[in-house]
C-alpha cells in the first residue's frame, strides 16, 4: 500500500489475505498496520482493524519463526533478518494498542475496553521477549523494561486484574493484563535457552493456562528465603527475594502456591491415565514427555529458587570439548572402542591398538605421550575436541563460550569435557545454549557426578546369538554427594529390570537396570543393582 490505509480498506485486505503465502501476508500485515500508525485513524477504528489482525498474524510469524527455531540462530545467520522481522510486527502491535489507548482516553465508546488494552500491550511486549528465547539468543536491553512498565500503568488504571475476550489464550479465551504478565515471568522461569522448540512452544502456552492460578503482592511479609521478586523499575525477570530490596515501592513478590498445588494435581491425574488434553495443556502432547515437562516446572512455577548446590566462580583458561558418543570414549579411555576379545585371546594393550580402525592403522600409544601428541592423534582418528573459552565455573558445572562456533550442540546432549586443571576427562550434559550480539556462543554444561570409566555394554540374551558390544560409561559412586553408582548408555537402552552385561578390565558382570536418572538427547543415565551369581 503507498498510502496510508483507511481502517475499512484494511478490514477487506485482512478477508481477502492467503495464509499460504507467508511471506506476502507477513508483508501485507507490516505495512497495513505501519500505515494504520501513520494515518491516524479513529481509536474506535484502529481498534477494530487490530483484533481482526491478530489471527492471521499469530499464523504467520509461527510459520516464519520456524525457520530459525529449531537450532541456535547465530547473529550473521540469513535467518536473523527473519528474527528481525518477526520481532519488528510483535512491537508494531505493541505500538498499535498504545496508539489507541492514548487516543481513546476521550472516547466513551474505549471507556469499556481499557482492560483489553492494557492485556494486550503487555501480551505484545512479551512475545517480542519470547521471540529471543526462541531462537536462543540474549534478549535486547529496554524490552524486560517495558513489559514491567505496561504492567505497572495496568495498577495504576485499576485494570490489572480484570480480563478481557481473548481468543488466542486456549482454555480460557480470557486474559488479565496481571496473567499475561505473570505468564512472561513463567516462560523466563522455565530455563528458556535449555528447551528444545517443541518443548519451548509448550512452555508458552502452558504459561498462559497457569497465569491464573498465581499472584503478585506488594511487599514481602510472609515470603519464605526461596521466593520468587521483581522490582518493576528493573530491566528483567524474577529474582530471588534475597537478592532484591523488598522495602521498594516497585517491589511485587511472586506467589506460585496455589499453582505448585494444581500441579500436583495434575501429575497425579497423569499417573491415573490422563492425556494432556483433559488437563488444558494441548492435543499435540504425548503423556510421557508432557509428564516429564511437568515435573521439571514445578519447582521453579511452584515452589520457587533454589540455590546452587556449588558456588559458581569467575574462571578463565581452555576447555576441551567434544559431543561425538566415540571420541569422548576416546578421551576416556585413551584408544578408540573395540569389540572385546574372547578370553582365551590374549592381546597386549600396545597390541590391541594396532588393529584396524576406520580403516587405517592405529598408532601405538607412547608410554610418555604428551598432551600435544595425543590431541594430533586423536585429531587423525577424527576424534578432536574444540576449545572453549572458560567463564565461569562451580564444581556442579561450566559456562563456556567460543567464537566462532564450530560444533553444533544440541540440549540435553552429552559432551566429554576436560577442565583446563586436570588431565581426565569428565562427562556431562548441555543445560542451555545462546548466542550473543557479537557471535559468541555461551553454553552450559552440566557435570554427571563422577570419574567417568570407558565400559563395553551390551544386552544379556540367553539362547540367542550374542550381541556386538557398544560404548558406554560407569560413573562409581560419589559417597561424599550421597550420589550411588550409574550407568550412562545410548539413548533408548533403558528398560525397567533389563539385564545387561558389561566388560570391564576385572572380567564381565550381568547387572539389572532400575531407574532412569536423567534421560539425553543421546544418553540415558541408570541406577542398577548386580545380578547374583554373574562372573
Amino acid at each position: 500500500m503507498t498510502t496510508p490505509p483507511t481502517a475499512a480498506a484494511c478490514l477487506d485486505a485482512l478477508t481477502h489475505l492467503n495464509p499460504l503465502n507467508v511471506n506476502e501476508t507477513h508483508a501485507t500485515l507490516s505495512s497495513m498496520l505501519d500505515g494504520l500508525q501513520r494515518s491516524d485513524p479513529p481509536p474506535v477504528e484502529h481498534l477494530q482493524v487490530l483484533e481482526a489482525a491478530r489471527l492471521p498474524l499469530e499464523l504467520v510469524q509461527e510459520e516464519l519463526a520456524k525457520r530459525y527455531a529449531a537450532h541456535p540462530l547465530p547473529p550473521d545467520s540469513t535467518e536473523n533478518r527473519t528474527l528481525h522481522q518477526v520481532v519488528e510486527l510483535w512491537q508494531l502491535m505493541r505500538k498499535s494498542y498504545i496508539s489507541v489507548a492514548h487516543r481513546g482516553d476521550l472516547v466513551p465508546a474505549l471507556d469499556d475496553q481499557r482492560a483489553l488494552l492494557a492485556q494486550r500491550r503487555i501480551a505484545y511486549a512479551s512475545l517480542s521477549i519470547w521471540e529471543y528465547y526462541r531462537a536462543h539468543r540474549m534478549v535486547p536491553q529496554g524490552l524486560w523494561r517495558e513489559v514491567h512498565h505496561s504492567y505497572a500503568i495496568a495498577e495504576r488504571q485499576g485494570v490489572a486484574a480484570l480480563r478481557a475476550p481473548d481468543p488466542l489464550v486456549s482454555t480460557w479465551n480470557a486474559q488479565s493484563a496481571a496473567e499475561a504478565f505473570i505468564a512472561a515471568l513463567l516462560v523466563e522461569l522455565a530455563n528458556p535457552y535449555g528447551r528444545s522448540k517443541r518443548e519451548f512452544d509448550w512452555i508458552c502456552r502452558w504459561a498462559r493456562h497457569f497465569a491464573p492460578y498465581c499472584e503478585l503482592i506488594r511487599g514481602s511479609e510472609g515470603a519464605k528465603e526461596t521466593a520468587y521478586g521483581l522490582d518493576l523499575s528493573s530491566d528483567h525477570g524474577l529474582r530471588p527475594v534475597a537478592a532484591l530490596d523488598a522495602a521498594s515501592a516497585s517491589f511485587r513478590r511472586f506467589d506460585g502456591s496455589r499453582l505448585a498445588e494444581h500441579m500436583r494435581e495434575a501429575m497425579a491425574r497423569f499417573r491415573q491415565g490422563a492425556n494432556p488434553s483433559e488437563l488444558g495443556l494441548g492435543e499435540d502432547c504425548s503423556v510421557d514427555a508432557a509428564a516429564k515437562l511437568l515435573v521439571s516446572l514445578y519447582r521453579p512455577w511452584g515452589l520457587g529458587s533454589v540455590g546452587r548446590r556449588f558456588r559458581r566462580r569467575s574462571s578463565h583458561g581452555k576447555v576441551e570439548l567434544t559431543g561425538n558418543w566415540d571420541a569422548i570414549g576416546f578421551h576416556i579411555l585413551g584408544r578408540p572402542f573395540e569389540q572385546p576379545h574372547k578370553p582365551a585371546q590374549t592381546h597386549s594393550l600396545r597390541s590391541d591398538m594396532r588393529l584396524l580402525t576406520f580403516g587405517e592403522a592405529v598408532e601405538e600409544i607412547p608410554a610418555d605421550e604428551t598432551a600435544e601428541h595425543r590431541e594430533t592423534r586423536a585429531r587423525k582418528l577424527g576424534f578432536g575436541c574444540e576449545k572453549w573459552n572458560l567463564l565461569d565455573q562451580s564444581v556442579g558445572g561450566f559456562r563456556l563460550g567460543q567464537k566462532p562456533t564450530r560444533e553444533r550442540l544440541a540440549h540435553q546432549q552429552l559432551v566429554g569435557v576436560r577442565p583446563p586443571d586436570s588431565e581426565r576427562f569428565l562427562i556431562g550434559q548441555v543445560s542451555w545454549l545462546l548466542y550473543r550480539d557479537d557471535g559468541t556462543m555461551e553454553a552450559g554444561i552440566s557435570l554427571l557426578d563422577g570419574l567417568p570409566e570407558a565400559i563395553a555394554v551390551r544386552p544379556a540374551q540367553i539362547g540367542a546369538a550374542a550381541a556386538l558390544y557398544e560404548q558406554g560409561f560407569f560413573l562409581p559412586e560419589v559417597a561424599a554427594l550421597g550420589k550411588a553408582a550409574s550407568l550412562v548408555l545410548p539413548g533408548g537402552w533403558f528398560r525397567p529390570e533389563r539385564i545387561v552385561e558389561i566388560r570391564e578390565q576385572g572380567g564381565v558382570r550381568s547387572l539389572r537396570l532400575k531407574n532412569l536418572l536423567l534421560r539425553g538427547t543421546n544418553f540415558d543415565q541408570i541406577s542398577f543393582e548386580a545380578v547374583s551369581g554373574s562372573v
